[in-house]
């Protein structure tokens, strides 16, 4: 099938230029986001290929309609940046990867935490200017602590498998309780009591409108006081501003980020001789006990294969009109 693919860097042609060679789509690669500005790329295209930050609401549907294309290939497991109701109106197909790496996000979740505690960036940092000092780099065992997971699906299963090898106790909160954690002790628990228990709460769920600023100002009046807070799942859970006052009360202790609400434009881009005019985001880079990384939570060489496998293998299903199982279904 003929695709258009956004939003992609070398690494991405890479990848889906190997495993095609068993597929022989005719992929064209384009490096600038999916926006109404540059939707006229994708005309005579059936598909267009897409990544988290593309735009896809009304405006950009409409246009890429027009011009011909009917399938929205998604390399990702999130869809919350489709407006799914005119996609639906369109009679456009949606498909996507729902698990690529389940390990590499749980991993670098707890790569977040063990920076954090044992302050790692300021000790690299310090050695490099040779300065052995030990001082301001006290971190506390993980062992005995407790670990309120939020979202039990695999990468917050192998998350909470993770932290039980590290002998901490486990909260999660879950609208549907996954079998393979309460088999591992897991104790589920609404949210207001996993936040005032738990020292260290990871955010495993996806973004949906529930779950919008499920970290805010009224949910973090139950926080402990000095709690560490993960996101490496979508921006949009947390409440940027409401965390920064929680930061500067000293109610949030540590703060580890792979994910921004507003990283479109941010994230995945070289902007280092720019000055980023995001206010939030600069106040945030300014805290002594924030870690930020750029969504790379995902980044390993065995999901980059598992996203072109399965993205390729998903327009192969549409072209030959075989049922995808990875179809995303429009209410």
């Amino acid at each position: 099938m003929k695709t258009a693919f956004f939003n992609t860097k070398r690494y991405d042609e890479r990848s889906f230029t190997e495993i095609n060679r068993a597929y022989g789509h005719e992929l064209t690669f384009f490096e600038p986001r999916l926006t109404p500005e540059t939707a006229s790329l994708a005309s005579g295209f059936p598909a267009v290929c897409v990544f988290i930050n593309d735009d896809l609401g009304e405006e950009t549907l409409r246009a890429i309609s027009t011009t011909g294309t009917q399938v929205i290939a998604l390399r990702c497991a999130g869809f919350n940046n489709i407006n799914l109701a005119v996609a639906k109106e369109l009679g456009l197909t949606i498909v996507r990867v729902p698990a690529y790496s389940p390990y590499a996000v749980a991993e670098h979740a707890v790569g977040l935490i063990m920076t954090l505690n044992r302050k790692l960036y300021r000790a690299y940092n310090r050695v490099r200017d040779d300065n052995f000092s030990l001082d301001g780099l006290l971190g506390f065992d993980l062992h005995g602590k407790t670990v309120g997971v939020v979202g039990t699906g695999k990468i917050g299963q192998c998350f909470a498998q993770i932290m039980n090898g590290f002998g901490c106790q486990l909260l999660a909160y879950d609208v549907q309780p996954n079998p393979a954690c309460v088999e591992l002790g897991v104790d589920y628990v609404e949210l207001p009591q996993l936040l005032s228990r738990a020292d260290i709460i990871s955010l495993h769920c996806p973004l949906l409108p529930a779950t919008h600023h499920l970290i805010n100002a009224q949910s973090l009046q139950h926080l402990k006081p000095g709690a560490m807070l993960i996101n490496t799942s979508r921006g949009g859970l947390i409440d940027t501003p409401a965390v920064i006052e929680a930061i500067k009360s000293g109610r949030v202790g540590y703060l580890g980020i792979d994910v921004y609400e507003q990283e479109g434009g941010l994230f995945f881009e070289d902007l280092s001789d720019t000055v980023i005019q995001d206010d939030t985001f600069q106040l945030l880079q300014s805290f002594p006990n924030v870690v930020i990384t750029a969504h790379q939570g995902f980044f390993t060489q065995e999901a980059l294969h598992n996203i072109a496998e399965t993205t390729l293998s998903n327009l192969t299903d549409i072209e030959i009109g075989r049922p995808c199982n990875h179809e995303v279904i429009a209410p």
